[in-house]
């Protein structure tokens, strides 16, 4: 590699104990996106998305490229002796990240909470990242979101409906957990969640509202007491009545799996429908419950996104731990949905290394085949890598295509196929 090239890859950045961030002289960054590193100035790198965020990683050895010799390098200890820790990037939304970190893990090292973890250096002015933007939308850009307008929306809310258990929910996500879907609600903008489920029939590896083992805290408490049918249509109908090419969402972070409230929810929709047939009323689900899936298509429910990792059982499995499912019921309701004419989106948990490998593309073909998907959301899978990989089967992880390459390639099987990070209104997918 020659000088001018050295001097265009970006070069490792690293942490110390206090998390000051520095970057290496002679050491250039890598990612992984499998089981190799690769010098992230060959990962075709972008700036650091505006409301990215660095995390450096304890108990973590950073791996830069060693330029002269051609190599992988370890980076345990600074000039001063002091312990280095490598560093990664939790990727503004939208954004896909293409290779993570490259670290060796040390002994007795903590595990990481539940982040993605992007492959990140230092070079020309900038910090670079592994990653692409994979949808234009900017409903969830961060500087989009002023606090104060957001705690005036919450104010006039609860004035409204002071009693509805739904909303004062929705002002603990909005202003505690800062969950942008119900920050963009009380702004009268975009999509509106609906977390109604207090039980999950799936014991997720990196679920984010329950994690019982104590390995390491969930980001946030589950839904403790579920909303009655009528305060969750009075929310939505306020949404729709507002916004237009509004979404109304089941299926959150701070929630179980909906459809198990089956009473609720099913009223719930009909309540919503009676009042009116604007809007997009949608599910984010482990699709568990093919018919239930059915009754909801049947009662007006537009779209349906499905939560997978992968398509392939055993690996499905390894990550989500279903119980009294598993991929078999999942197409089932993919199938009941498309069938109904229903727009079927996937809600595709990528980990380079693992989504983009031939075996699994093979897969997941067959299940957007068969289940009529039209859409793929293209989310990080936040994970400590390591405790992510070492559940995995053998010969799920190792070097993938790349997400470029796995786009092309499904795009290839499946022309029509649309990618994105968000559920768009029926105004738009009416038109795919």
């Amino acid at each position: 590699m020659t000088r001018r090239a050295i001097e265009q890859h970006p070069r490792l950045v690293y942490s110390d104990d206090r998390g000051t961030i520095r970057d290496h002289p002679a050491l250039l960054a890598v990612g992984v996106d499998g089981t190799s590193p690769v010098a992230l100035g060959e990962c075709g790198p972008i700036s650091l998305p505006r409301g990215s965020d660095l995390f450096f990683l304890p108990g973590r050895t950073p791996i830069g490229w060693d330029p002269v010799h051609g190599r992988p390098a370890a980076f345990a200890r600074d000039e001063q002796g002091r312990a280095a820790h490598a560093v990664a990037a939790f990727l503004a939304p939208a954004h896909t990240a293409t290779h993570l970190s490259a670290f060796e893990t040390r002994p007795a090292a903590p595990s990481l909470p539940l982040f993605s973890y992007a492959a990140v250096g230092f070079g020309r002015g900038r910090y670079w990242v592994a990653a692409r933007r994979v949808d234009p939308d900017r409903r969830q850009d961060p500087w989009r979101f002023d606090l104060r307008s957001i705690r005036r929306g919450v104010a006039a809310a609860l004035d409204q409906d002071p009693e509805n258990a739904l909303l004062r929910q929705l002002r603990r996500c909005a202003l505690e957990y800062r969950c942008r879907a119900a920050q963009n609600f009380f702004l009268g903008r975009h999509e509106a969640p609906l977390p109604i489920s207090t039980v999950c029939n799936a014991h997720c590896l990196g679920c984010i509202s329950l994690q019982p083992d104590g390995t390491f805290k969930a980001a946030h408490e589950r839904l403790g007491s579920a909303p009655r049918a009528d305060e969750v249509a009075a929310v939505a109908l306020a949404h729709i009545r507002r916004v237009p090419g509004a979404v109304v969402s089941f299926g959150q972070g701070c929630e179980g799996e909906p459809l198990l409230m089956g009473e609720l929810i099913t009223e719930a929709v009909r309540l919503i429908r009676a009042a009116t047939s604007e809007g997009t009323v949608h599910l984010n689900s482990n699709a568990s419950l093919p018919d239930r899936v059915a009754q909801l298509a049947a009662l007006g429910l537009d779209s349906l996104r499905v939560s997978l990792n992968s398509a392939q059982p055993e690996v499905y499995d390894a990550y989500f731990r279903p119980r009294g499912y598993g991929l078999g019921e999942v197409l089932e309701a993919m199938k009941a949905m498309s069938g109904a004419g229903r727009f079927v989106s996937l809600n595709l948990l990528y980990f380079p290394g693992v989504t983009d490998r031939p075996a699994e593309i093979d897969a997941l073909s067959a299940l957007i085949d068969r289940g009529g998907a039209r859409m793929i959301q293209l989310r990080n899978l936040n994970i400590d890598p390591d405790r992510y990989t070492s559940a995995l089967p053998g010969g799920a992880h190792g070097p993938g295509i790349g997400l470029e390459a796995f786009q092309r390639e499904l795009l290839r099987r499946f022309p029509s196929l649309r990618f994105g990070y968000f559920n768009p209104p029926r105004e738009t997918f009416a038109l795919w």
